[in-house]
């Protein structure tokens, strides 16, 4: 985990640095500094969490992919963004880079890289995800690039759209990510990935939210409860000054909506993705779900802008209160 969060953080402060090329070697060194000491700490701090998580869940006798998965999605980005506004915060005094303090973190968390992989390499349970966990991680970071993409653009136009970007997400990404769990913690205990395949696989709403299987029956429940969640976070987004924006019926009507099709949609792949990933031998929990919570922000982030568009949402300034 170390070693997947340390080299990710790099990648992802390179393509920062490719999109935005106006850097100086300070602020580079700051970056790059309260990146991989995010990453480091907060993949530590969930792992350790998650293991907490399961071994309490099973002492209760409740099922951990209810529970340690969604504490997983929900916790990363907080976690994440509060360390690292706090590590550049702590880096950056007086409009300043405490560069010395930088250069000893950077050094101090990149060096043993060659060690955390060397001891992944050899334990037998990590052996595989060092080799091949790779991609999902990478191709997850670049989808989620993506929707962060669109947010910005998205900001220049509807600066209110940042207060629930992370609502429909967030929401988004946590119901995907049970019901991937729930179907991958199904096909383990049937079997080893490759061996034991599902009978049918194609991507679709029938299958998926019309079957007689037990995945089905949870999936309509799942999106049962993004309409009461939507609504239920908007009116505390509302209520807190948050969106400085008036509710009106059509935007609170499209935005539902869009969160609805948002997970209608990350319903259908994941079921359709667990059990090809499952077909081809690898472990849908290393694969799919940092794929179905990456493509989470890229959708949500898209329908939300759509919302915004469709219902003409306000173009000035964040602190206008204005309706459709």
């Amino acid at each position: 985990i170390q070693a997947q969060a340390l080299v990710v953080a790099l990648l992802a402060t390179a393509i920062a640095l490719v999109v935005e090329q106006d850097f100086s070697p300070s602020h580079i060194l700051l970056l790059v500094s309260s990146s991989v000491f995010s990453a480091s700490v907060a993949s530590a701090l969930l792992a350790s969490l998650m293991i907490l998580i399961i071994l309490i869940s099973q002492r209760l006798r409740i099922n951990p992919d209810n529970v340690a998965t969604p504490f997983a999605a929900s916790l990363g980005d907080l976690v994440t963004l509060g360390l690292l506004s706090m590590v550049a915060q702590g880096l950056y005094r007086n409009e300043v880079v405490h560069v010395p303090m930088a250069i000893a973190l950077v050094t101090i968390l990149l060096v043993p890289i060659p060690l955390w992989c060397y001891l992944a390499y050899q334990n037998p349970i990590t052996h595989n995800v060092l080799l091949f966990g790779w991609i999902p991680v990478i191709a997850a970071m670049c989808i989620s690039s993506g929707g962060g993409f669109v947010l910005a653009k998205a900001i220049g136009e509807w600066p209110s759209i940042a207060a629930y970007t992370p609502i429909i997400n967030g929401i988004g990404g946590n119901l995907v990510a049970v019901q991937a769990s729930r179907i991958s913690t199904s096909l383990h205990s049937n079997g080893v990935p490759g061996v034991q395949h599902s009978s049918q696989m194609y991507l679709g709403p029938h299958r998926t939210f019309f079957s007689l299987r037990q995945d089905s029956k949870t999936a309509v429940v799942l999106v049962l409860l993004v309409i009461p969640g939507s609504a239920l976070f908007l009116f505390v987004v509302h209520a807190m000054d948050l969106g400085h924006t008036v509710l009106t019926p059509p935007f609170m009507a499209g935005y539902v909506l869009a969160a609805v099709l948002q997970v209608v949609v990350l319903l259908m792949v994941a079921d359709w993705m667990v059990r090809y990933v499952w077909k081809m031998g690898w472990d849908p929990d290393n694969i799919a779900i940092p794929f179905l919570t990456a493509l989470g922000d890229l959708l949500g982030t898209s329908f939300l802008a759509l919302c915004f568009l469709i219902t003409g949402r306000s173009r000035s300034s964040p602190t206008n209160h204005i309706t459709s």
